[in-house]
């Protein structure tokens, strides 16, 4: 009884999702642009990212690295799929899975201190993501709930994306929290690709069936994601990429113009629009901080309309996005609806 008390002290204060429909920052960012340093690449992020809502041929892919639901930005990319803003989302599974559906299923996110004892956490169950605090107990049943829906599908090979359709399926039929990353995106036909989808809660619960199911069990193909997300790329020429962080979804999200190639679609274009926030530094050659200008030189990102933002992804992902929201040229965008295209029986043709 002592240890649970200590522990509702820890986890008594919810994160709060901001919400960009609340705040028009377009002034503000407008006067951003005549400043320097960060705050005027931000502005001309936030114009790129605009100009993708303008031009209504281009498919906007946003891709999401770092613990940013857990953050508070959930909201940000709920709104964007409402408004028709994001055709498709590339993520780290933990962006999806333990943290958005694991808020469906309805958990929470606590505020906490990066300067906690982490072995007091330890001993009470609580996992600690700098200063934001995660029930252990309530994280393992979001590992036993993607068990439960692996086990309910018909064995075979599937793409990340197709699993999570099922989980957007899932929170419908138990009457789970609709204001879900999840569930709108499968509300609007937003595909939603995890390439290394086994790297979260899901594979927590994708082992445990597999290994109670050695014969006959489902698992997850990154190669068929690569084909589904490189098909939007081959059907719809035109793309634009707002990246949030780094890592596997900015690479995978780059490749699919080199693998449109090696299909055989030379003439497919290299992405068009292309923003990325970052904290990351370039210096050391890794690709979370490798510049938009760099990519170019592989055949992915076209320079013109190119933007790097070394910036905080909290702090600059909401003022972007809440730009692009308040001066509303995403009106008149129609769902792409993806899901339905990469379901058709010619993707496995």
């Amino acid at each position: 009884m002592q240890k649970e008390t200590k522990k509702r002290e820890f986890l008594k204060e919810p994160i709060r999702h901001i919400e960009i429909k609340k705040h028009n920052v377009v002034p503000m960012v407008e006067q951003m642009a005549d400043m320097a340093f960060q705050a005027r690449n931000l502005a001309r992020a936030a114009s790129i990212v605009d100009l993708m809502q303008q031009d209504k041929e281009c498919a906007v892919i946003l891709t999401l690295a770092g613990s940013l639901i857990s953050a508070g930005l959930k909201q940000v990319i709920i709104d964007m799929i409402d408004n028709h803003m994001v055709d498709a989302i590339v993520s780290t599974g933990a962006n999806i899975v333990d943290q958005d559906f694991f808020e469906a299923l309805g958990f929470k996110h606590y505020k906490g201190s990066q300067f906690a004892d982490d072995a007091e956490l330890r001993e009470l169950s609580i996992d600690r993501i700098y200063d934001t605090y995660i029930d252990e107990d309530d994280l393992r049943i979001c590992d036993d709930t993607t068990a439960i829906i692996a086990n309910s599908m018909q064995p075979g090979a599937y793409s990340s994306r197709e699993f999570i359709v099922e989980m957007g399926r899932y929170i419908e039929a138990k009457g789970l929290d609709k204001n879900s990353i999840v569930y709108k995106a499968y509300e609007k036909g937003v595909p939603i690709f995890c390439p290394a989808f086994s790297d979260c809660s899901a594979g927590f619960g994708l082992v445990h069936h597999q290994w109670h199911n050695p014969d006959r069990h489902v698992s997850i193909d990154s190669v068929k994601d690569f084909r589904e997300l490189t098909k939007i790329k081959i059907e719809n020429d035109r793309t634009g990429i707002l990246m949030i962080g780094g890592g596997v979804p900015k690479n995978f999200t780059q490749d699919i113009v080199v693998a449109a190639e090696v299909l055989g679609y030379e003439d497919v274009s290299m992405h068009t629009y292309a923003v990325q926030v970052t904290v990351a530094d370039e210096r050391d050659g890794a690709l979370s901080g490798s510049t938009l200008k760099e990519a170019s030189s592989w055949g992915k990102v076209d320079t013109v309309y190119e933007q790097m933002v070394f910036a905080e992804a909290t702090v600059a992902f909401p003022i972007i996005a809440g730009y692009a929201y308040h001066k509303g040229n995403w009106a008149g965008r129609k769902a792409r609806n993806f899901n339905a295209l990469l379901d058709a029986k010619t993707v496995t043709a």
